[in-house]
């Protein structure tokens, strides 16, 4: 693989995995209400996802996805509404969590639901998709073999990924005796409830290269 596309491609990568979305969001709230085990946890689905998604792209069927209208909004429809459902979530369970806070105890939940909360949200995320729809398959170098780059660039995006939603976690955590002091906790969940919400209505308007 040339080396200059691969440096381009990692540096992309790099400034899309960092800037906030959904999977950041997710860490931060997981950090604050259950700790760094949940972040590291839903990373794990997340990046899983995110292999699908690759894989998904590769095989042509990112390609199919972008065209068809119809298909995209399928997806932008699920991906729109598990965020939405995130947000109402948050937004009624914020009594339960104060409560909880109030007597010590933080809430238990399983692990593989933390896995599979990550991973739903990556796979139906259009950010994601659109990445690896159209932007993923254009540093493919067809003069070279494909698995290596294919192994190489999805490995790296993954690993930044996890990185990046463990560093998020971490700061979040220095920040919890603030946000969970006081009225801190009511107005955490009042505002990321309110941002997922947000942005489920926002990728509403997402549209893909076929519309």
């Amino acid at each position: 693989m040339n080396t200059d596309t691969l440096m381009m491609y990692l540096l992309i990568s790099f400034f899309y995995v960092i800037s906030p979305g959904p999977a950041i969001l997710l860490a931060i709230f997981n950090s604050i209400s259950h700790g760094m085990r949940a972040v590291m946890i839903g990373a794990l689905g997340n990046i899983t996802g995110l292999f699908i998604l690759s894989l998904v792209s590769v095989g042509g069927l990112g390609a199919i996805l972008m065209a068809s209208t119809t298909l995209f909004m399928v997806v932008k429809i699920l991906g729109a509404s598990y965020l939405i459902y995130l947000g109402a979530r948050q937004l009624f369970s914020r009594k339960r969590q104060m409560k909880l806070q109030a007597e010590g105890v933080t809430e238990q939940r399983s692990g593989l639901s933390h896995y599979r909360e990550g991973l739903l949200l990556a796979v139906t995320n259009p950010k994601p998709i659109l990445f690896f729809g159209a932007l993923f398959p254009q540093f493919i170098d067809l003069n070279y073999a494909l698995a290596p780059q294919f192994s190489v660039m999805t490995g790296a995006f993954m690993l930044f990924s996890f990185i990046s939603l463990s560093c998020y976690g971490l700061i979040a955590q220095s920040a919890k005796g603030f946000l969970t002091g006081g009225q801190g906790m009511k107005w955490f969940h009042r505002v990321t409830g309110g941002l997922f919400v947000s942005m489920g209505v926002g990728l509403l308007s997402f549209k893909s290269a076929a519309q």
